[in-house]
């Protein structure tokens, strides 16, 4: 089989004077080629396509594939990674991954934690900033917590992120507000154990590969995972690996988090975040259904490492998934 790669090449970006900080979420060369051998190494010819207005440009010219591997982010709009999933669909290619509904609103947090706590799963109270006024109806509880609503990465999160006033609170928001141009999430913080839960499958098929837990060194900005811990975790943060068995407290994170992404659909493979309150009640905090796939540095694939899983075999399954629901044979 042709199978096709689109992603957003983050190299490509900071040549045409983007930050470091915008093209935070888009991908190193090496993981293109990582997914690319590991295609090839599956018995598949692979066509690397790149970013969204690439793909305009070979579908213009009437190139096609039988399937596509997508993990583009997109650069602008709070639905930017419906965007390739929405062209894909246009022209009836199947494709890696969730498809354009999803993906928007997952990348949209309070829309998501709406659904997710509809379908009974616990996630802390929250409000969606979209204009400081808002803040007047917010009766939350302190500590709370606020970041942009429809980024990734930890941008916009730091050592302010927790909130303890609402003066504090007013100056955060006023300052994502302005820098990030969406609206801000504010729920209540979590001080417990924060997790992600790597899952593959889609719906009654979904499930979970296993848990890595996040660990803030002293050396981090405390109690949140923010985005210079997560740019610099080399020396800020530790990851660990592990089963359920044993930590009652993991189980129900798995089991937490398998119901999220069941309740919003998602496909194929990702992440979803959760993390504990002072009770140790795991809640949910967002998923990621476009996670990262370097072989190394990614979570997914960190988790799939630490669970005796192959590169090729997370692919693999991440192809076949999306084939059987194309109904097309492996």
């Amino acid at each position: 089989m042709r199978l096709g790669l689109t992603y957003d090449l983050r190299q490509e970006y900071l040549a045409a004077g983007f930050s470091d900080e915008e093209t935070a979420e888009f991908d190193r060369p090496d993981t293109i080629e990582a997914i690319d051998e590991a295609v090839q190494f599956l018995g598949h010819e692979t066509d690397r396509i790149g970013n969204v207005r690439q793909l305009v440009a070979r579908l213009a010219r009437g190139d096609r594939w039988d399937l596509v591997v997508n993990i583009a982010e997109g650069l602008y709009g709070l639905a930017r990674e419906a965007q390739v999933p929405a062209l894909l669909d246009a022209y009836q290619i199947p494709y890696t991954f969730s498809d354009a509904l999803v993906t928007a609103l997952c990348l949209h947090k309070g829309l998501t934690k709406m659904v997710v706590r509809h379908a009974g799963v616990p996630t802390a109270d929250f409000a969606v900033i979209e204009r400081l006024e808002d803040l007047d109806r917010v009766t939350l509880p302190y500590p709370l917590f606020a970041k942009p609503v429809a980024e990734g990465t930890g941008k916009g999160i730091d050592g302010s992120s927790k909130i303890t006033s609402p003066d504090g609170l007013r100056s955060v928001c006023a300052e994502l507000l302005r820098r990030f141009r969406q609206p801000v999430l504010v729920e209540t913080f979590l001080p417990g154990r924060e997790m992600t839960v790597g899952i593959w499958g889609t719906g009654a098929e979904a499930e979970v590969i296993g848990t890595m837990e996040i660990l803030l060194r002293p050396s981090a900005e405390p109690e949140v995972y923010s985005y210079l811990n997560k740019e610099q975790c080399d020396d800020r943060v530790d990851y660990r690996v592990f089963a359920a068995d044993g930590d009652d407290e993991v189980r129900r994170a798995e089991q937490v988090a398998l119901a999220a992404w069941r309740a919003l659909g998602c496909r194929d493979a990702g992440r979803v975040d959760v993390r504990s309150d002072a009770r140790g009640q795991p809640h949910f905090i967002e998923v990621n259904p476009l996670a990262g796939l370097h072989p190394q540095h990614s979570d997914l694939p960190m988790i799939c490492t630490g669970r005796g899983i192959p590169y090729a075999r997370l692919i693999e399954r991440i192809v076949e998934s999306a084939l059987r629901r194309a109904g097309t044979a492996w």
